[in-house]
Protein backbone atom coordinates (compact mmCIF):
# COMPACT_ATOMS: atom_id res chain seq x y z
CA UNK A 1 0.00 0.00 0.00
CA UNK A 2 2.02 3.22 -0.93
CA UNK A 3 -0.60 5.81 -0.10
CA UNK A 4 -3.94 6.81 1.54
CA UNK A 5 -5.63 7.14 -1.78
CA UNK A 6 -4.81 2.74 -1.71
CA UNK A 7 -5.61 2.50 1.72
CA UNK A 8 -9.11 4.24 0.86
CA UNK A 9 -9.90 1.81 -2.13
CA UNK A 10 -8.67 -1.28 -1.06
CA UNK A 11 -10.94 -1.30 2.07
CA UNK A 12 -13.97 -0.84 0.38
CA UNK A 13 -12.49 -2.76 -2.51
CA UNK A 14 -14.60 -5.60 -2.52
CA UNK A 15 -17.97 -4.06 -1.70
CA UNK A 16 -20.40 -3.30 -4.85
CA UNK A 17 -20.91 0.10 -5.71
CA UNK A 18 -24.28 1.46 -7.54
CA UNK A 19 -23.06 2.26 -11.08
CA UNK A 20 -23.75 6.08 -12.18
CA UNK A 21 -24.69 7.35 -15.23
CA UNK A 22 -22.42 9.20 -16.98
CA UNK A 23 -24.76 10.83 -19.70
CA UNK A 24 -25.11 15.09 -19.68
CA UNK A 25 -28.32 14.26 -19.00
CA UNK A 26 -28.23 12.83 -15.76
CA UNK A 27 -26.32 15.73 -14.65
CA UNK A 28 -28.71 18.13 -15.52
CA UNK A 29 -31.43 16.48 -14.13
CA UNK A 30 -30.38 13.92 -11.51
CA UNK A 31 -32.73 11.24 -10.93
CA UNK A 32 -35.45 10.63 -13.79
CA UNK A 33 -38.80 12.62 -12.89
CA UNK A 34 -36.86 15.00 -11.02
CA UNK A 35 -35.42 18.21 -12.72
CA UNK A 36 -33.18 20.62 -11.43
CA UNK A 37 -33.14 23.91 -12.90
CA UNK A 38 -31.79 26.30 -10.52
CA UNK A 39 -28.21 27.66 -10.38
CA UNK A 40 -25.38 25.74 -10.41
CA UNK A 41 -21.98 26.65 -8.82
CA UNK A 42 -19.00 26.98 -11.42
CA UNK A 43 -15.92 25.00 -9.65
CA UNK A 44 -12.58 25.32 -10.89
CA UNK A 45 -9.97 23.15 -9.25
CA UNK A 46 -6.56 23.63 -8.20
CA UNK A 47 -3.98 21.15 -7.67
CA UNK A 48 -4.36 18.53 -10.71
CA UNK A 49 -3.58 15.30 -8.45
CA UNK A 50 -5.09 11.85 -8.23
CA UNK A 51 -7.66 13.19 -5.95
CA UNK A 52 -8.73 16.46 -7.81
CA UNK A 53 -9.58 13.61 -10.55
CA UNK A 54 -11.98 11.58 -8.09
CA UNK A 55 -13.54 15.08 -7.33
CA UNK A 56 -13.65 16.02 -10.82
CA UNK A 57 -14.78 12.34 -11.86
CA UNK A 58 -18.07 12.79 -8.98
CA UNK A 59 -18.93 15.93 -9.79
CA UNK A 60 -19.98 14.48 -13.60
CA UNK A 61 -23.27 13.61 -11.96
CA UNK A 62 -23.56 16.76 -9.82
CA UNK A 63 -26.65 18.20 -10.12
CA UNK A 64 -26.54 21.84 -8.56
CA UNK A 65 -22.07 21.61 -9.36
CA UNK A 66 -20.37 21.91 -12.72
CA UNK A 67 -15.94 21.43 -13.35
CA UNK A 68 -15.66 24.87 -15.17
CA UNK A 69 -12.30 25.67 -14.94
CA UNK A 70 -8.56 24.29 -13.73
CA UNK A 71 -5.54 25.79 -11.48
CA UNK A 72 -2.06 23.69 -12.47
CA UNK A 73 1.80 24.01 -12.75
CA UNK A 74 1.40 21.28 -15.10
CA UNK A 75 0.84 22.48 -19.06
CA UNK A 76 0.17 18.88 -19.88
CA UNK A 77 -2.45 18.14 -16.90
CA UNK A 78 -4.36 21.20 -18.10
CA UNK A 79 -4.39 20.09 -21.46
CA UNK A 80 -5.53 16.73 -20.82
CA UNK A 81 -7.85 18.41 -18.27
CA UNK A 82 -9.51 20.73 -21.05
CA UNK A 83 -10.10 17.47 -23.52
CA UNK A 84 -11.47 14.81 -20.89
CA UNK A 85 -13.83 17.43 -19.21
CA UNK A 86 -14.46 20.21 -21.53
CA UNK A 87 -13.08 22.92 -19.80
CA UNK A 88 -12.71 26.05 -21.93
CA UNK A 89 -9.42 27.80 -22.74
CA UNK A 90 -10.35 31.09 -20.74
CA UNK A 91 -11.06 28.94 -17.96
CA UNK A 92 -7.22 27.64 -17.02
CA UNK A 93 -4.53 29.03 -15.07
CA UNK A 94 -1.35 28.20 -13.91
CA UNK A 95 -0.36 29.35 -10.10
CA UNK A 96 1.28 32.35 -11.12
CA UNK A 97 -1.66 34.02 -13.18
CA UNK A 98 -4.50 32.25 -11.33
CA UNK A 99 -5.40 36.38 -9.54
CA UNK A 100 -7.16 37.01 -12.63
CA UNK A 101 -10.05 34.98 -11.98
CA UNK A 102 -11.19 37.58 -10.55
CA UNK A 103 -12.00 39.03 -13.56
CA UNK A 104 -13.68 35.58 -15.08
CA UNK A 105 -17.44 35.57 -13.91
CA UNK A 106 -17.88 31.79 -15.15
CA UNK A 107 -16.58 30.74 -12.30
CA UNK A 108 -17.93 30.76 -8.90
CA UNK A 109 -15.76 29.24 -6.38
CA UNK A 110 -11.91 26.98 -5.98
CA UNK A 111 -11.59 23.80 -4.71
CA UNK A 112 -7.72 23.70 -3.51
CA UNK A 113 -6.92 20.52 -3.74
CA UNK A 114 -2.75 21.07 -3.02
CA UNK A 115 -0.26 19.86 -0.22
CA UNK A 116 -2.09 21.23 3.16
CA UNK A 117 1.38 24.01 3.43
CA UNK A 118 0.24 25.79 0.53
CA UNK A 119 -3.61 25.87 1.46
CA UNK A 120 -3.40 29.21 3.49
CA UNK A 121 -1.76 31.48 0.93
CA UNK A 122 -3.76 29.94 -1.94
CA UNK A 123 -7.21 30.30 0.07
CA UNK A 124 -6.17 34.28 0.90
CA UNK A 125 -5.50 34.48 -2.69
CA UNK A 126 -8.51 32.70 -4.26
CA UNK A 127 -10.77 35.30 -1.32
CA UNK A 128 -9.32 38.54 -2.57
CA UNK A 129 -10.02 37.45 -6.17
CA UNK A 130 -13.85 37.61 -4.95
CA UNK A 131 -14.04 33.72 -5.06
CA UNK A 132 -15.88 31.23 -2.99
CA UNK A 133 -13.20 29.16 -1.28
CA UNK A 134 -13.70 25.33 -0.71
CA UNK A 135 -10.22 23.66 0.78
CA UNK A 136 -9.15 20.23 1.17
CA UNK A 137 -8.83 19.44 4.97
CA UNK A 138 -7.29 19.88 6.97
CA UNK A 139 -7.80 23.81 6.15
CA UNK A 140 -4.52 24.76 7.06
CA UNK A 141 -0.97 23.84 8.69
CA UNK A 142 -2.31 24.83 12.50
CA UNK A 143 -4.66 27.26 14.06
CA UNK A 144 -2.98 30.51 13.57
CA UNK A 145 -3.09 29.85 9.40
CA UNK A 146 -6.88 28.72 9.61
CA UNK A 147 -7.24 32.03 11.40
CA UNK A 148 -5.97 33.94 8.98
CA UNK A 149 -7.92 32.35 5.93
CA UNK A 150 -11.35 32.72 7.82
CA UNK A 151 -10.26 36.49 8.58
CA UNK A 152 -9.27 36.40 4.68
CA UNK A 153 -12.92 34.82 3.12
CA UNK A 154 -14.84 37.22 5.85
CA UNK A 155 -13.12 40.79 4.64
CA UNK A 156 -13.16 39.54 1.11
CA UNK A 157 -17.30 38.34 1.75
CA UNK A 158 -17.01 35.03 0.29
CA UNK A 159 -17.53 31.80 1.82
CA UNK A 160 -14.77 29.21 3.38
CA UNK A 161 -15.77 25.57 3.11
CA UNK A 162 -13.51 22.56 3.52
CA UNK A 163 -14.21 18.92 2.11
CA UNK A 164 -15.21 16.96 5.17
CA UNK A 165 -17.24 14.87 2.42
CA UNK A 166 -18.78 12.46 6.11
CA UNK A 167 -20.26 14.67 6.89
CA UNK A 168 -22.98 14.52 4.17
CA UNK A 169 -22.69 10.44 3.91
CA UNK A 170 -25.92 8.90 4.80
CA UNK A 171 -24.97 5.99 7.15
CA UNK A 172 -22.80 8.39 8.71
CA UNK A 173 -26.02 10.87 9.16
CA UNK A 174 -28.25 7.99 10.39
CA UNK A 175 -26.36 7.38 13.59
CA UNK A 176 -25.97 11.17 14.47
CA UNK A 177 -29.66 11.42 13.79
CA UNK A 178 -29.99 8.73 15.91
CA UNK A 179 -28.37 9.92 18.83
CA UNK A 180 -30.05 13.23 18.89
CA UNK A 181 -33.12 11.75 18.88
CA UNK A 182 -31.62 10.07 22.00
CA UNK A 183 -32.04 6.34 20.78
CA UNK A 184 -28.57 5.52 22.38
CA UNK A 185 -29.18 7.46 25.46
CA UNK A 186 -26.28 9.12 26.95
CA UNK A 187 -22.95 8.72 25.09
CA UNK A 188 -19.68 7.18 27.13
CA UNK A 189 -17.11 6.31 24.89
CA UNK A 190 -15.70 6.96 20.90
CA UNK A 191 -13.25 4.89 19.58
CA UNK A 192 -11.65 6.35 15.58
CA UNK A 193 -9.15 4.19 14.45
CA UNK A 194 -6.82 6.03 11.61
CA UNK A 195 -4.17 4.36 9.78
CA UNK A 196 -2.30 2.65 6.53
CA UNK A 197 0.87 1.82 6.19
CA UNK A 198 2.49 4.93 3.72
CA UNK A 199 4.85 4.06 0.81
CA UNK A 200 7.56 6.41 -1.21
CA UNK A 201 9.44 8.22 1.68
CA UNK A 202 9.54 10.73 -1.13
CA UNK A 203 6.23 12.03 -1.30
CA UNK A 204 4.89 15.78 0.38
CA UNK A 205 2.74 13.75 3.11
CA UNK A 206 6.25 12.81 4.65
CA UNK A 207 7.66 16.74 3.86
CA UNK A 208 6.84 18.77 6.67
CA UNK A 209 6.84 21.85 5.22
CA UNK A 210 4.41 20.55 2.89
CA UNK A 211 2.07 18.46 5.21
CA UNK A 212 2.69 20.12 8.54
CA UNK A 213 3.30 16.42 10.33
CA UNK A 214 2.26 13.00 9.34
CA UNK A 215 0.01 10.79 10.19
CA UNK A 216 -2.47 12.95 11.79
CA UNK A 217 -2.35 15.97 9.44
CA UNK A 218 -3.31 13.20 6.76
CA UNK A 219 -5.68 10.22 7.94
CA UNK A 220 -5.82 10.78 11.76
CA UNK A 221 -7.84 14.13 11.41
CA UNK A 222 -10.99 11.64 9.98
CA UNK A 223 -10.61 10.31 13.86
CA UNK A 224 -9.83 13.95 15.53
CA UNK A 225 -13.02 15.12 13.31
CA UNK A 226 -15.06 11.88 13.79
CA UNK A 227 -15.07 12.02 17.53
CA UNK A 228 -16.44 15.51 17.28
CA UNK A 229 -19.36 14.61 15.12
CA UNK A 230 -19.96 11.16 16.63
CA UNK A 231 -20.45 11.97 20.41
CA UNK A 232 -21.67 15.80 19.31
CA UNK A 233 -19.68 17.73 21.51
CA UNK A 234 -16.68 19.16 21.51
CA UNK A 235 -13.64 18.22 23.23
CA UNK A 236 -12.41 20.11 26.65
CA UNK A 237 -9.01 18.12 27.06
CA UNK A 238 -6.73 15.99 25.23
CA UNK A 239 -3.91 13.58 26.35
CA UNK A 240 -1.23 12.06 23.67
CA UNK A 241 1.93 9.34 23.12
CA UNK A 242 3.59 9.63 19.74
CA UNK A 243 5.19 6.08 18.70
CA UNK A 244 8.19 5.76 16.31
CA UNK A 245 9.86 3.47 15.11
CA UNK A 246 11.73 4.46 11.88
CA UNK A 247 12.99 7.53 12.42
CA UNK A 248 14.82 7.70 8.75
CA UNK A 249 11.81 7.43 7.12
CA UNK A 250 9.89 9.86 10.12
CA UNK A 251 11.97 11.98 10.18
CA UNK A 252 11.68 15.17 13.08
CA UNK A 253 8.25 16.66 12.87
CA UNK A 254 6.74 13.63 11.01
CA UNK A 255 4.83 11.68 13.26
CA UNK A 256 4.22 7.85 12.84
CA UNK A 257 1.74 6.92 14.84
CA UNK A 258 -0.11 8.74 18.03
CA UNK A 259 -2.73 7.54 20.11
CA UNK A 260 -4.63 10.68 21.68
CA UNK A 261 -7.38 10.84 23.94
CA UNK A 262 -10.16 12.95 24.25
CA UNK A 263 -12.19 14.13 27.14
CA UNK A 264 -15.81 15.85 26.83
CA UNK A 265 -17.81 18.28 28.81
CA UNK A 266 -20.33 15.48 29.32
CA UNK A 267 -18.45 13.08 30.97
CA UNK A 268 -18.00 11.42 27.56
CA UNK A 269 -14.51 9.98 26.42
CA UNK A 270 -12.53 9.24 23.34
CA UNK A 271 -9.13 6.78 22.45
CA UNK A 272 -7.90 6.92 19.41
CA UNK A 273 -5.22 5.95 16.69
CA UNK A 274 -3.53 7.63 14.04
CA UNK A 275 -0.52 5.51 12.22
CA UNK A 276 1.66 5.96 9.25
CA UNK A 277 2.92 2.16 9.64
CA UNK A 278 -0.42 -0.27 10.44
CA UNK A 279 -2.98 -1.38 7.50
CA UNK A 280 -6.38 -2.22 7.76
CA UNK A 281 -7.33 0.38 10.06
CA UNK A 282 -10.76 2.44 9.52
CA UNK A 283 -13.24 1.80 12.62
CA UNK A 284 -15.47 4.00 14.28
CA UNK A 285 -17.02 2.33 17.56
CA UNK A 286 -19.77 4.38 19.77
CA UNK A 287 -21.16 3.10 22.62
CA UNK A 288 -23.58 4.61 24.91
CA UNK A 289 -26.11 3.78 27.87
CA UNK A 290 -28.63 2.05 25.47
CA UNK A 291 -26.82 1.11 22.97
CA UNK A 292 -23.91 1.52 20.54
CA UNK A 293 -22.56 1.96 16.75
CA UNK A 294 -20.05 0.60 14.37
CA UNK A 295 -18.60 1.70 11.57
CA UNK A 296 -16.20 -0.15 9.57
CA UNK A 297 -15.24 1.16 7.29
CA UNK A 298 -15.37 4.42 8.58
CA UNK A 299 -14.19 6.60 6.70
CA UNK A 300 -13.50 5.49 2.42
CA UNK A 301 -14.61 6.40 -0.35
CA UNK A 302 -17.30 3.95 0.04
CA UNK A 303 -19.50 2.14 0.52
CA UNK A 304 -19.43 2.48 4.15
CA UNK A 305 -20.66 -0.22 6.38
CA UNK A 306 -22.20 0.63 9.84
CA UNK A 307 -24.57 -1.17 12.27
CA UNK A 308 -25.63 -0.47 15.34
CA UNK A 309 -27.79 -2.37 18.36
CA UNK A 310 -31.07 -1.94 16.31
CA UNK A 311 -29.07 -3.54 12.70
CA UNK A 312 -27.38 -3.35 10.02
CA UNK A 313 -27.64 0.26 8.33
CA UNK A 314 -28.76 0.36 4.57
CA UNK A 315 -28.51 3.15 2.19
CA UNK A 316 -27.62 3.14 -1.34
CA UNK A 317 -24.18 4.14 -2.04
CA UNK A 318 -23.56 7.26 -3.99
CA UNK A 319 -20.12 8.77 -4.44
CA UNK A 320 -19.58 10.90 -1.57
CA UNK A 321 -18.08 13.64 -3.58
CA UNK A 322 -21.21 13.95 -5.58
CA UNK A 323 -23.28 14.34 -2.56
CA UNK A 324 -20.59 16.71 -0.92
CA UNK A 325 -20.34 19.45 -4.02
CA UNK A 326 -24.04 19.57 -4.74
CA UNK A 327 -24.45 19.88 -0.77
CA UNK A 328 -21.97 22.61 -1.23
CA UNK A 329 -23.93 24.59 -3.71
CA UNK A 330 -26.36 24.71 -1.67
CA UNK A 331 -24.49 26.04 1.33
CA UNK A 332 -22.98 29.10 -0.93
CA UNK A 333 -25.63 29.79 -3.36
CA UNK A 334 -28.52 29.19 -0.74
CA UNK A 335 -27.10 30.01 2.58
CA UNK A 336 -28.47 26.07 3.54
CA UNK A 337 -26.95 25.31 7.00
CA UNK A 338 -25.61 21.70 6.59
CA UNK A 339 -26.26 19.11 9.54
CA UNK A 340 -22.52 18.83 10.23
CA UNK A 341 -20.81 22.38 9.74
CA UNK A 342 -18.63 22.52 6.69
CA UNK A 343 -17.27 25.80 7.55
CA UNK A 344 -14.03 27.33 8.05
CA UNK A 345 -14.88 27.74 11.92
CA UNK A 346 -15.38 23.95 12.00
CA UNK A 347 -12.10 23.37 10.43
CA UNK A 348 -10.40 25.42 12.91
CA UNK A 349 -11.98 23.47 15.64
CA UNK A 350 -10.00 20.16 14.14
CA UNK A 351 -6.65 22.57 13.99
CA UNK A 352 -6.92 23.20 17.28
CA UNK A 353 -7.20 19.70 18.48
CA UNK A 354 -4.52 19.07 16.28
CA UNK A 355 -2.02 21.65 17.78
CA UNK A 356 -2.90 20.29 21.29
CA UNK A 357 -2.19 16.68 20.10
CA UNK A 358 1.01 17.49 19.47
CA UNK A 359 1.77 19.88 22.77
CA UNK A 360 0.46 16.71 24.25
CA UNK A 361 2.77 14.31 23.22
CA UNK A 362 6.02 16.48 22.94
CA UNK A 363 5.38 17.29 26.99
CA UNK A 364 3.54 14.36 28.27
CA UNK A 365 0.98 16.33 29.79
CA UNK A 366 -3.14 16.55 29.40
CA UNK A 367 -3.88 19.93 27.47
CA UNK A 368 -7.05 22.11 27.99
CA UNK A 369 -8.96 23.01 25.25
CA UNK A 370 -11.17 25.70 24.56
CA UNK A 371 -12.41 25.27 21.30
Amino acid sequence: MNSRRDFLQKLTASATLIPFLQSDAFAVSGIKGQVYDGPVLRVAIMGLGYYAGRVANAMRNCKKAKLVGVISGTPSKITAWRAKYDIPEKNCYNYETFDAIKNNPDIDAVYIITPNGLHKDEAIRVAKAGKHVISEKPMALNAAEGEEMIAACKAAGVKLLVGYRMHFEPKTLEIIRMRKDGEFGKVLFFQGLSGFTIGDPTQWRLNKTLSGGGSIMDIGIYSVNGARYMIGEDPIWVTAQETKTDHVKFKEGIDETIQFQLGFPSGAVASCLSTYSMNNLDKFFLDAEKGWAEMQPSTGYGPIQGRTFKGELKFPHVEHQTIQMDEMSDIILHGKSPIVPVDGEEALKDLKIIDAIYLAASTGKKVDLKL
